[in-house]
């Protein structure tokens, strides 16, 4: 595991607005500090710089892991995982009430993976509906 410095760390913090590139939720009011993911796993060569790291909740980190290639569940095929920095998220998501749709292979595949609609993380998007931080800007 390579070493974020701090500057780097508060710079991908404050891109991301503070919530998790992945899902979307906020590190306000979350118990556990959010992760600086490696979007490209440095298992696979990935560099520890701006462009190769995102914000994420620690269950998006840790469902997303290594894995650079997942299954689309609608097509069986195989599918990128999303890519925050090469990657807009309104294109291959989008959001019903508090639930996260995936619109692409890519969103079908990362929603599935990451497991972005399991009852936990509903139910937190919709306490953060309640205290006006959802859906994110």
């Amino acid at each position: 595991m390579s070493s974020i410095p701090s500057s780097l760390r508060q710079l991908v913090i404050q891109r991301a607005g503070n919530r998790c590139e992945y899902c979307g939720i906020s590190q306000v009011g979350q118990v556990a500090t959010f992760h600086i993911d490696h979007i490209v796993p440095s298992s696979a060569g990935g560099a520890t710089i701006a462009d190769n790291l995102a914000l994420a909740c620690v269950s998006c980190s840790l469902r997303k892991g290594a894995r650079q290639k997942i299954e689309d569940p609608l097509t069986g095929q195989e599918a990128s995982v999303f890519h925050p920095r090469q990657q807009q998220w309104k294109e291959h998501f989008s959001w019903d009430d508090v639930q996260v749709v995936g619109l692409t292979a890519i969103g079908r595949a990362t929603v599935s993976a990451l497991d972005l609609n399991r009852p936990t993380m509903v139910a937190i998007r919709a306490e953060e509906k309640l205290l006006g931080r959802h859906p994110p800007p």
